[in-house]
């Protein structure tokens, strides 16, 4: 029996998001006895930055990677990538250096070595996510998987050397940093994307590709941002409100949380990437991709969540150390809105596909308003998990509602 083109293509991208996935994983109770959770902490705030600069880098451009086939309008979406991201990169470093002279408490909290290489980490970040958009709108699942498995092994590699070194925290940023280099030189090497010079201004060829995909950065950025402003927000309150080690406890929690969505939840989105896109253009809506995905999800979600809800505690006393066991305890509370995330992550595309983008930003708002009250509220940090847990879980269920509608393409156009 032949397996149908979703399955084969989802099946490559899987394959190669287990490798870049479980080498972390697999590191990790190294990584969690090699380092304190105070350094797990900073470098977890680091990297929260990181991620949020790079979406502003992008522009939300590489989502409009997927919709441009023609070779001189990915060019020109690599052009406008690579000049955002140059100057958001200066931007942040610069920000971050003048931030920790003017005394400001958080930035002081980073060692030099880490405010000073946001910037590069920015730029590779957003180069990266692009070129990896470009592999997708070639159906090139097989290169970006191989792309993806070198990044991680050399970031893991290196931050195992460094932290055995004796570098600890300046450790974890730098592996980080130098894994993410070779990750991108590999990218660049296989998949052979379009040369992508740009000059001291956007000149036209940029501006009217920015001009044709204006959703994109009018609604799409901000939604996103705020987005990535919720995944580390709860990590920078708790650092301020419970100090650095409960945020190292709960930065591992997240980083567990995140693999599988990261690993498979991520990797269906690829597939649904084209899958919707191609059903959308032929008939007007994209139902049987978005049912076909939506099932999926909760059939490959279900066993993992129900797992984290009845022996989190333990499981991370084992493989992390009985010093990481309060960090299983939070796992257990957020194993339904893990769930919900899992599924609802991948069929957010849709907003993208039925040019949807504003009221995916309306969610977003709500979102970050509900994470602020949730996280400032007086208690312990269970308590203050537990409510973003239920409000996050409500908002799923609407945002699931919302993605329906758009597959349906009935929602009034933003």
């Amino acid at each position: 029996m032949q397996v149908p083109p979703f399955w084969r293509n989802v099946a490559t991208v899987v394959t190669g998001a287990v490798g870049a996935q479980a080498l972390p994983l697999l590191a990790a109770p190294l990584l969690t006895r090699l380092c304190s959770p105070g350094e797990l902490g900073a470098y977890s705030v680091w990297l929260g930055i990181v991620a949020i600069s790079a979406i502003g880098a992008t522009l939300r451009m590489e989502a409009a990677m997927i919709l441009d086939h023609e070779p001189e309008r990915q060019r020109a979406c690599f052009r406008v990538v690579f000049y955002s991201a140059t100057v958001t990169a200066v931007a942040v470093t610069v920000l971050a250096a003048g931030a920790c002279l003017v005394g400001f408490g958080p930035a002081c909290s980073l060692p030099w070595s880490s405010l000073l290489t946001i910037g590069i980490a920015t730029w590779l970040t957003a180069c990266m996510q692009t070129t990896l958009a470009y592999a997708t709108s070639h159906n090139a699942f097989g290169k970006a998987a191989r792309a993806k498995v070198t990044t991680a092994a050399t970031i893991v590699g290196t931050q195992l050397a460094l932290l055995y070194a004796g570098l600890g925290g300046a450790g974890l940023v730098a592996g980080h940093v130098i894994g993410s280099a070779v990750g991108f030189a590999t990218a660049r090497m296989l998949l052979h994307p379009p040369a992508a010079p740009i000059g001291w201004l956007p000149d036209a060829e940029q501006r009217a590709h920015l001009m044709r995909h204006h959703k994109f950065w009018r609604y799409s950025l901000p939604s996103n941002l705020l987005n990535g402003a919720v995944s580390q927000l709860p990590l920078f309150l708790i650092g301020m409100r419970h100090g650095v080690l409960a945020a190292g406890l709960y930065a591992l929690t997240q980083r567990v949380l995140s693999a599988p969505i990261s690993l498979i939840a991520s990797s269906i989105l690829e597939v649904f990437k084209r899958e919707s896109v191609r059903e959308f253009e032929e008939h007007g809506n994209c139902t049987r991709t978005y049912i076909k995905t939506f099932k999926a999800l909760m059939v490959l979600g279900a066993g993992p969540a129900l797992v984290l809800l009845l022996f989190a505690p333990h499981l991370f006393a084992w493989v992390f150390g009985e010093s990481w066991r309060a960090s299983g305890e939070l796992a257990q509370l957020m194993a339904p809105l893990f769930l919900l995330n899992f599924i609802a992550s991948p069929l957010s595309y849709v907003f993208f596909v039925a040019g949807r983008q504003k009221a995916d930003l309306l969610w977003q708002v709500t979102l970050f308003c509900l994470t602020l009250g949730a996280f400032l509220a007086p208690g312990s940090i269970e308590q203050n998990v537990l409510w973003y847990v239920i409000g996050y879980s409500c908002l799923y269920l609407v945002y699931l509602h919302m993605s329906w509608q758009c597959s349906r393409n009935v929602m009034a156009a933003a």
